[in-house]
């Protein structure tokens, strides 16, 4: 028996390479999945490759209807909605700040720090009506970054976003904390996704020299590897770490430790 057996586990940014590690864990332990991402395509094809009971609904998480459709999709399909994933994001050009243009920040923030908000808003009241119901509410990881823990050259309109997931998920804890719902962040230093590989190719220098480059604040000297990453959102999920909410955990090869 699984961690999350029977559990209905909601996922955004579900075809990029934490959506998907994520999808696959919460699979293996037995969950139920709502899984949404801009790709439709991709989308399907990672339904298919699932054996567990899957409802996929495409869209861009910049559109709050979006979020409310999806805590609908959860409740028609499997009657609840126990653990929500919000890891749909985006980086932004590896610029200074006044390079960076103003759409391109403006659609950083309302991908990365509103779509997080439209998230909750509507996968909070369902987990609270449920509490209410039977005692069972729900939890919810909001993906984040080392990037919303500390200072980030080259990347600030994302780091501004990301430190704004990581307010929203502390205020949000401390309202819901004796209302049934679970609040955490998870903070990963650079992983090993397409935003790392995009970074290789545009970097003009060979991978080993590029990466790094990339880790060169980093103690361990390495990106992290979806899996380890995936990991520590389990963890943040699981109904057994029931005391944990308000916390950003960063995963980030010992970055906060220096």
């Amino acid at each position: 028996m699984g961690r999350f057996d029977g559990a209905t586990v909601l996922i955004t940014g579900a075809a990029g390479g934490l959506g998907r590690g994520a999808a696959k864990g919460f699979a293996a332990e037995g969950a139920k999945l709502v899984l949404s991402d801009i790709d439709e395509k991709a989308l399907a094809d990672l339904a298919g490759t699932l054996q567990v009971e899957t409802a996929i609904l495409a869209g861009n998480i910049a559109d709050e209807a979006l979020s409310e459709d999806l805590v609908r999709l959860a409740v028609e399909k499997f009657g609840r909605l126990d653990i929500a994933v919000n890891n749909a994001g985006i980086v932004q050009s590896f610029v200074r700040l006044p390079q960076v243009e103003s759409d391109e920040a403006r659609r950083v923030l309302e991908i990365d720090l509103l779509g997080v908000f439209y998230a909750m808003k509507h996968q909070i009241p369902q987990m609270e009506r449920q509490f209410k119901a039977n005692g069972k509410g729900g939890a919810i990881v909001n993906i984040a970054s080392v990037a919303g823990l500390v200072g980030a050259p080259k990347l600030s309109v994302y780091a501004a976003a990301k430190h704004g997931v990581v307010g929203l998920t502390k205020s949000a804890a401390a309202e819901y904390a004796t209302k049934g719902v679970r609040i955490n962040a998870i903070c990963p230093a650079h992983t090993r996704t397409a935003m790392v590989d995009g970074f290789v190719r545009v970097s003009g220098v060979p991978e080993e020299e590029a990466l790094a480059e990339l880790t060169r604040g980093v103690p361990m000297k390495r990106v992290a590897e979806v899996e380890e990453v995936i990991t520590a959102i389990l963890f943040a999920a699981d109904p057994a770490n029931s005391f944990m909410t308000g916390h950003a955990l960063a995963v980030d090869g010992g970055v906060g430790a220096i």
